[in-house]
Formats: structure tokens, sequence, C-alpha cells
């Protein structure tokens, strides 16, 4: 079965080069970046202001294969899957005539959208472990919980 994708729009980021890309949001802190929503879908901008944080999903068209030790691919966050499908959590700064502003960006320059939504922590945060190889700190969650991911 093939299962077809238009995007939305495209991110413009500082981002030039595969190599030079951060890995994660987190490795981008403070890193703008703008995603120029196509037209047509411009109308379903319309009451994203007010939430802090997007959730961007996103087609990885330069993925790469890394790291040295194998595993299996869905147990990394690696660029190079199957499908090669990304997703950020990113800072929300502003909507402006179809652009969305947008901060701690990790994503290359000219990487097609496939969707944009809401992050609401209530829904979009759980309590999580992950293996020590991956380095992941505790983390809070709701009501003074942990969270090691």
């Amino acid at each position: 079965m093939t299962i077809p994708y238009s995007p939305i729009g495209f991110f413009k980021t500082l981002h030039k080069n595969v190599a030079g890309t951060p890995d994660q949001p987190s490795d981008a802190i403070g890193m703008p970046g703008n995603v120029l929503v196509l037209p047509e879908y411009q109308g379903g901008l319309q009451d994203l202001v007010g939430f802090s944080h997007v959730i961007l999903l996103y087609h990885m068209h330069e993925a790469a294969p890394r790291g040295t030790e194998p595993r299996g691919v869905f147990a990394t966050r690696s660029p190079a899957r199957p499908n090669p499908i990304g997703m950020s959590v990113l800072r929300l700064n502003a909507i402006r005539d179809g652009v969305v502003l947008l901060e701690n960006v990790d994503v290359l320059d000219g990487t097609p959208v496939l969707d944009i939504k809401p992050y609401i922590p209530d829904f979009d945060v759980w309590p999580a472990h992950c293996p020590d190889r991956t380095g992941a700190g505790s983390t809070p969650y709701r009501s003074g919980e942990n969270a090691a991911c």
C-alpha cells in the first residue's frame, strides 16, 4: 500500500546543510526558524496563536544513517527510517501572514512540513523510562512525578 502525502508548507531555517543541523530541538535552543504555510492551508492556522509550543511533523527528505552501533530502527531517533517522518516540538513565537515563527528549530532549510498540531502538556507528556544508553536524565512531570525521558 502506498500512502501519498503532500506538504502543507516548508521550513525556512538557518540550517543549510545536514552536517550542521542540530539532532534535536534541545540542541537548538534559541535558534529561529519559520514554516511558510501554503496559501490553501493558511486558514488552518486560525486559533493556533496562544499555544506556547507546536508539534511539527515533516518529511526528512535528506535523511542519512548515523551512529556506529547497530540498533533496531524503531528503538532509535535516527532520521534513516522506513518512512522518514520527523517530529519536533518547537516554541511558537507568532504567526504572520501565513508564516509560523518558531524557536529551537532543529530542521533543515526547505524541509517539507506534513502537519502542525498544538502541543498540549496534559495530552502529550507521560511518565516514561529510557534505557541507560540514551543518556536521558530525569525531567519533571505533572504532580511532582519524574520522567526519565
